[in-house]
This record gives C-alpha cells, sequence and structure tokens, in this order.
C-alpha cells in the first residue's frame, strides 16, 4: 500500500519540551479565545478538519492539508509566537510522520514523563475543542477511534502505564528529593484545578503533612481542602503564604505569572531555602523570583521521571507499543483506501440498478401488480449479490483497490461525474 499518497493531506506543526524551552513554549500557549480564533480561520482557509492539542509540554496542530506554510501562519497569528521563533523551535512532519507522531504523543511515548496518564485526557479535550469547533469530520473522527483504541491497547498488552507516571507526580518526587523529607515542612499548593488536585494527592501521599491550598476561587480551593483535609487559604494573603512555606508548587491555568519576587518581601532571608516548583507553561512563578537568593526555582523543563522506579519497566516496553501503533496506523490507513474505492461502488450500484429499472420498464404492461412485485424484489437481491461480490473483492485485494476500481470504471463504463455524485 502506497502510504504516501494516501496520508498525503496529513500535517502536523508545533512546539514541544523535545525542541523548545519554557520561554518559547509559553509564547505558543492560547488561551480559548484564541484557539476558537484558529479553528475559525482555519476553516475559513479551506481546511476541513484539524485539532489543536495543548499542554504544558506543547502546542501542535494537526490538520488534513499538505499547507505546514499556511499552519504554521495560522499558530503565530493567533498565539504570542513569532515565525522567527517557530523557525527556530517548531517542527513540520506531513503524511504517515505526521499521523505517527500524533499516535506517539497520544499513548505517552513523546511525553516528558514517559507514558503521562494525563496526556489522553488532554488529546480527548483537544478532540472535543474540534467537535464544538465544527472542525471533527469522518476523517478526524476515525483517526480518534484509532488513537483511543491505540492507547487502550497500550494499557492493557504491555507496562507502559506502570507507576504514577504524571508530571505532578514528577514534580513532588524531585520535590522531595530536593528537601529529604517532608517531615515538618510546610507546603503551599497554589492552583486547585486538574492539575492542582493529582499535586495534593501525591503530596499526602508521599508524607506532606503541612498543605495548603491557595487559589483565585476560594470555593475550589475549600473543595479541594475538605477533599484531602487540608487547609485553605486565599490569593490576598499570598504574601504570608510564601513566606511561611519551605515547598511552593504553582499549578494554575493563568496566561501570566502570578507569583513575582515582590511577592518575598515578608520571607526571611535567613531562613531554609524555599523549593519553589512551576508546573504551569505559561509560566505562574516569573522568572525574577529566580533571582532570589534564597529559592530554588525548578520548572518543567528540570522534570525527569528517571528517578522513578518503574521507569525502566515503562521503557522497556516502547517497542511493544511501538508495535501496536503500527498495527493501527496499517488499520486506519486500510479505511483510508476503501474510502477511495466506495464512490465507484456508489455508481456501480446505480449503474446495476438502472439497468434493472430500464428491463423492468420494458416489460411492466405484462405483468400483474403482484408479479412487478415480485420482479422488483427478485432484480433488487440479484443486483445487491453482484454487486457484494465486488465490494468483498476490493476488501480482499487491498493493496491494489484503487486499479482494480478503475478496471471495474472501464468495465462498465462509470466516469468521473458517476463517481462524484
Amino acid at each position: 500500500m502506497d502510504k504516501s499518497i494516501l496520508l498525503e493531506k496529513f500535517t502536523v506543526i508545533g512546539v514541544n519540551h523535545r525542541l523548545a524551552p519554557v520561554p518559547v513554549r509559553e509564547l505558543f500557549a492560547m488561551s480559548n479565545e484564541q484557539l476558537s480564533d484558529l479553528y475559525k480561520d482555519a476553516s475559513m482557509n479551506g481546511i476541513p478538519g484539524m485539532l489543536v492539542v495543548s499542554t504544558c509540554n506543547r502546542t501542535e496542530v494537526l490538520a488534513l492539508t499538505s499547507d505546514a506554510q499556511m499552519l504554521s501562519i495560522l499558530l503565530t497569528k493567533h498565539s504570542n509566537g513569532t515565525m522567527d521563533a517557530f523557525r527556530e523551535y517548531g517542527f513540520i512532519k506531513h503524511g504517515e510522520a505526521a499521523l505517527k507522531h500524533f499516535f506517539r504523543v497520544s499513548v505517552g511515548l513523546e511525553a516528558q514523563i514517559l507514558g503521562d496518564l494525563q496526556i489522553i485526557k488532554q488529546v480527548k479535550e483537544a478532540y472535543q475543542s474540534s467537535i464544538d469547533n465544527v472542525m471533527s469530520e469522518s476523517v478526524i473522527h476515525r483517526m480518534m477511534q484509532s488513537v483511543m483504541r491505540t492507547h487502550k491497547r497500550s494499557r492493557n498488552e504491555t507496562s507502559l502505564g506502570t507507576g504514577a507516571a504524571t508530571t505532578a507526580y514528577a514534580a513532588v518526587q524531585m520535590a522531595k528529593k530536593e528537601m529529604k523529607s517532608f517531615r515538618g515542612k510546610k507546603v503551599l499548593l497554589v492552583g486547585a484545578g486538574k492539575i492542582g488536585k493529582v499535586t495534593c494527592k501525591n503530596l499526602l501521599s508521599m508524607g506532606a503533612e503541612n498543605v495548603t491550598i491557595v487559589n483565585r476561587s476560594v470555593d475550589r480551593a475549600e473543595d479541594l481542602g475538605s477533599r484531602f483535609n487540608v487547609s485553605v487559604s486565599t490569593m490576598d494573603k499570598l504574601d504570608i503564604e510564601l513566606a511561611k512555606a519551605d515547598l511552593v508548587i504553582c499549578a494554575t491555568g493563568a496566561l501570566k505569572p502570578v507569583i513575582h519576587a515582590s511577592h518575598f518581601e515578608l520571607a526571611d532571608p535567613e531562613a531554609d531555602r524555599k523549593v519553589l516548583i512551576d508546573l504551569s507553561v505559561p509560566r505562574n512563578i516569573a522568572p525574577d523570583v529566580d533571582s532570589l537568593p534564597f529559592v530554588s526555582l525548578i520548572n518543567m523543563d528540570m522534570l525527569s521521571d528517571a528517578m522513578d522506579e518503574t521507569f525502566r519497566a515503562r521503557e522497556s516496553n516502547i517497542p511493544l507499543v511501538e508495535n501496536i501503533i503500527n498495527e493501527e496506523i496499517d488499520e486506519f490507513c486500510n479505511w483510508l483506501s476503501s474510502l477511495k474505492v466506495v464512490p465507484t461502488i456508489k455508481a456501480l450500484n446505480e449503474k446495476f440498478d438502472d439497468i434493472r429499472k430500464y428491463e423492468i420498464e420494458r416489460f411492466r404492461h405484462k405483468m400483474t401488480s403482484d408479479s412487478l412485485e415480485q420482479v422488483e424484489y427478485l432484480t433488487r437481491r440479484i443486483v445487491n449479490k453482484i454487486v457484494a461480490h465486488s465490494i468483498e473483492h476490493l476488501k480482499e485485494n487491498k493493496n491494489n483497490q484503487e486499479e482494480l476500481a478503475k478496471v471495474l470504471q472501464e468495465m462498465y463504463k462509470i466516469g468521473p461525474e458517476d463517481t462524484l455524485k
């Protein structure tokens, strides 16, 4: 099967943690409004299907177009990124390479934390956003079915999901390594969203006993606080909470920093060194905080799961997962191939049905109404069986379906105008 022809319309572009540092990735992060505008603009430019995966480690656009230049222009137009930054740090993949990359991202092979459990949720959110913006046509829908099946198989048939593989887990693990122990340490968690919830759970499971949650929405902070039985404070007391904290983990959905160096005016510069971890892109902790002598600032690029004892087990499963990806992509390609012969089958069916109707019309006056009804039923069954044989033959010969379709077109004089009906 010539996959390059089948997949030529798939293109993926973007920036991710493998090529672009946090200061660059945050430029390409988009708000919901920017994302909606991107979808609208793409549709106006004739792109029939597209979805955008936006996480702390990547902003990637997968679209049914071979025009990567147009995609990169749209991405920079609807984000704060520039073409110069994209040329230096971005990537472009076409065809099968684009599809394979998206599958690898979805199962966690391209994640900073190998096998990241959160990535498939983010891919689902991207798909839902594509649906909401009317940019998920049949090919994107079928591709997502294959992606979800691939992810499920990667968890059921391999050990890629072994251990707590998440960015939040890696962050808490690194914090514990930096601080030796959470015993007697005061922890401040800024943000009560999805990552905040997972982070809080991991903190408590690893021995943190004194945790305080701060969030712009007090109700959300209180909900999380009551769920895990931890303290809650408010953003207007952020300076006080930062001064008391030994460890600060920040994970909000803010598009600008919420913690600056000026927030530490109440902190004792002679006290033990504070560990700050920023799990957000765009960054939630301003770069100027790193200049404070009593602070150790860790951002997304510094996180790793290599210290996790289950990492090696996950790593050994990479070849198995890659085989699953290849199998599912082959199946998806077969489906794409079948799309090319569907118009021919439809035209062939209409051709036979026209012949059937013409012959019945010639003898209609010689038949009773009951006989006519029986003949109609019988001839329809004959036509359906003949067409079914053609369909079965095409399915059995997946590698040369297009050639067989051309033979059928020539044999039964089915022209391009017929297959486009």
